[in-house]
């Protein structure tokens, strides 16, 4: 996996003052604590799984927009989708690889599933090299087919990344431009950027529905990652 990166401060802060406040301050009626509190602590403690999905709102925070809207051709699957979900790849990365297989899988057979992919090269020159690659496909919309061709192959050095051009059918002039064009360049930065914000530990990295998640989940974990996605509200 891709490099890694300490959780932030304020969020970590946030988990265990949660996590002590539920386990030791309410442990105990107490006089004056409304019943409600009580109530709100038992459910906390029964169901902890909602304190990592509060944990997960406030990485997601205002940034949805900017997680979810992708950059030219680069997603797939129903444009109106009652699922996103965004991965945050590193084509130098073998988990990415391996989960690019699975999402292939999951938007053959899930009809209401939205992928957007977000570049996110932390493994070197030739990591930064392919997604501004990448980028370049998805302004001749061929995003996804490059993508693909460019996973299949050996390494997405130069060479690599000239071969899986040629394959997709790229306008060689215009896509070897259009990878130090400014908006490529931009875009580039700014998912870097969303990526520090978030605190993002390595790739791959998926944001479902409200939910994050670090590594290579596999098939079933991605299913279940949507499914919960799809549940109404708590």
């Amino acid at each position: 996996m891709s490099r890694t990166v300490t959780l932030p401060v304020a969020l970590v802060g946030i988990a265990l003052a949660a996590i002590a406040g539920l386990a030791i301050g309410w442990a105990l009626p107490r006089p004056g604590v409304p019943s409600s509190h009580v109530a709100a602590r038992d459910y906390a403690v029964a169901h902890p799984e909602i304190i990592a999905e509060a944990i997960d709102r406030l990485r997601i925070g205002s940034d949805r927009r900017a997680i979810e809207t992708p950059f030219a051709s680069a997603w797939a699957g129903n444009p109106r989708g009652d699922v996103t979900l965004v991965m945050f790849s590193d084509y130098n990365c073998p988990y990415c690889r391996a989960s690019a297989t699975e999402i292939d899988r999951l938007l053959k057979e899930d009809p209401k599933l939205k992928v957007v992919w977000r570049e996110m090269p932390v493994l070197g020159p030739d990591s930064d090299a392919a997604a501004l690659a990448a980028l370049a496909a998805a302004k001749q919309g061929k995003y996804l087919a490059f993508h693909r061709a460019l996973f299949a192959g050996n390494h997405p050095d130069r060479n690599g990344i000239a071969t899986a051009a040629r394959s997709v059918g790229l306008a060689a002039t215009r896509f070897a431009a259009d990878t130090r064009a400014a908006d490529v360049t931009a875009e580039l930065t700014s998912n870097l950027s969303l990526a520090r914000r978030m605190q993002i530990a390595a790739t791959p990295f998926f944001v479902i529905g409200n939910r994050t998640y670090q590594g290579a989940i596999g098939y079933d974990g991605l299913v279940a990652a949507i499914a919960e996605a799809r549940k109404p509200a708590r």
